[in-house]
């Protein structure tokens, strides 16, 4: 390389390290505890356990599922009903105002065999809630989730450059190397050296997802305008329904059109993932590479008939792979170790490049 061309990639590295680091740290150190969610919740009781009975115990209707979950909160009507992908005892039903009103969420866990209230998972407050926020918006909403993205987008150019500038660097030193016979600020940057190469495709793996997580949103929104507009357009002058028809019928359609794939979530009338007209069933698929996709089906709330299903594009697939990827999701508690070590590492590569821009920046100040 020319020395400018070095100059070009010190600049590149040095600035975009610098802006992004900060918030690299505190995702770094919220996403920590993150990675264990479900280990945190089990121990902390948090958790919902519902009664043992034997596999086979019959369910019963999604309908009488939702007339025990509105019975806690009369003024408010259904929003979501979804399932964890390895547990299909309980039902978590969202309730709100409105179908499209965000604020003032309760959820109710029902028992899918018994009909009991298992438990009301708070949605908002507690420590985890607060970290959970804090990682992916900053409390900022989408706003918050876009700079984030940008953030991690200078993250992969500090990646790129940071390569860049050590291939020559190596021809000097061993794969790794630390000189701990020198002063406290090359062995530092040796550190800082050996740890980023170390875990480089780590690094890009949970930086890429990450951007992809962070921009999300604007992905769905796209699908909203876009795909989700173009299987409703038949319902666009009609008017609004006076009275939902039967959830269970709804979804015995959808499961009927795709019979290998299971519940991921159910959406009502008048929320982002369905229409004023139609329940929105989201089906996951039965095979570990399909588990994380869904594909949505949508059945007129009124008559229980499928009017439109179709695969998600793309990039709402990609979306929905990085997500448990970001946070180690894919190889059980083995995994998440792994991911939480890594995690560790890569704090102290961007502590310590902090603390090298630091030392530099007063030998020139003096």
């Amino acid at each position: 390389m020319t020395k400018q061309s070095i100059r070009t990639w010190v600049w590149l590295h040095k600035w975009s390290s610098l802006v992004c680091t900060v918030f690299m740290l505190m995702l770094g150190l919220t996403g920590l505890p993150l990675i264990f969610e479900h280990e945190i919740a089990h121990f902390t009781g948090a958790d919902v356990e519902p009664v043992e009975l034997p596999a086979d115990h019959p369910r019963i209707s999604l309908d009488r599922v939702m007339g025990i979950a509105i019975s806690q909160y009369p003024d408010k009507v259904g929003m979501f009903v979804s399932q964890d992908p390895d547990d299909d005892r309980v039902w978590y039903v969202t309730l709100s105002k409105a179908p499209n009103l965000e604020e003032g969420l309760k959820q109710v866990a029902v028992d899918a065999r018994t009909g009991d209230v298992v438990a009301e998972p708070a949605l908002e407050g507690g420590v985890m809630n607060f970290i959970e926020s804090l990682h992916v918006d900053m409390f900022a909403g989408l706003p918050g989730m876009v700079f984030l993205g940008f953030m991690g987008v200078l993250l992969l150019i500090a990646l790129v450059s940071g390569v860049v500038l050590y291939a020559p660097f190596m021809r000097k030193l061993g794969f790794a190397q630390v000189r701990t016979d020198k002063e406290k600020p090359t062995k530092w940057l040796d550190v800082h050296n050996a740890l980023g190469i170390v875990t480089l495709v780590w690094f890009f793996v949970v930086g890429g997802t990450g951007v992809i997580n962070a921009w999300g949103e604007l992905l769905f929104m796209n699908w909203q305008r876009t795909h989700l507009a173009d299987m409703v357009a038949p319902y666009k002058d009609k008017a609004p329904l006076q009275q939902l028809g039967s959830l269970q019928a709804a979804v015995n359609s959808a499961l009927a059109l795709e019979p290998k794939r299971t519940i991921q979530f159910i959406a009502f009338p008048g929320t982002g993932f369905s229409s004023p007209h139609h329940y929105g069933v989201f089906l996951r698929g039965s095979e570990p590479v399909t588990a994380h996709t869904s594909k949505p089906v949508l059945v007129d709330a009124s008559t229980a008939e499928v009017t439109a299903s179709e695969s998600l594009p793309w990039y709402l697939t990609a979306l929905q792979v990085s997500q448990p990827l970001h946070f180690g999701d894919y190889g059980g508690l083995p995994m998440q170790i792994i991911w939480a070590i890594l995690n560790i590492f890569t704090m102290i590569v961007l502590g310590s490049g902090l603390y090298l821009w630091w030392v530099k920046y007063r030998k020139v100040s003096a």
